[in-house]
């Protein structure tokens, strides 16, 4: 299985950016993909997940009411809108693919190779 993310980029304060993730073979029914991401200095956190044939999210609670994550079954991608973006959202995000909706990185066996997003204020 391989992981592209793309769609990272430089946004103010307040700005829309989606982030996409294209996935090499078709991800089993039961599969789940996830958001992470890394600020410079921090650990790596969890930021949303979704299950692969079913609606079932799971969101971190500083993405909730700003973050969407969707998957196209038919384009084999994963997306992550992110609406009305903060300075504390500047991070490299990572798409990742695991078998249980779970926030835990430990859950998710392969990774994608991060795409940087920077929200200036």
């Amino acid at each position: 299985v391989q992981l592209q993310a793309f769609g990272g980029g430089l946004v103010q304060a307040g700005d829309s950016l989606r982030l996409s993730c294209a996935i090499s073979g078709r991800p089993y029914s039961s599969a789940v993909m996830g958001w992470f991401r890394q600020a410079p200095g921090k650990e790596r956190e969890f930021v949303a997940a979704i299950r692969w044939s079913r609606d079932s999210t799971n969101y971190a609670d500083s993405a909730k009411g700003r973050f969407t994550i969707s998957r196209d079954r038919a384009e084999n991608t994963v997306s992550l809108q992110m609406n009305s973006l903060k300075p504390e959202d500047t991070a490299v995000y990572y798409c990742a693919k695991g078998s249980v909706l779970t926030s835990l990185a430990y859950d998710y066996h392969y990774w994608g190779q991060g795409t940087l997003v920077t929200v200036s204020s």
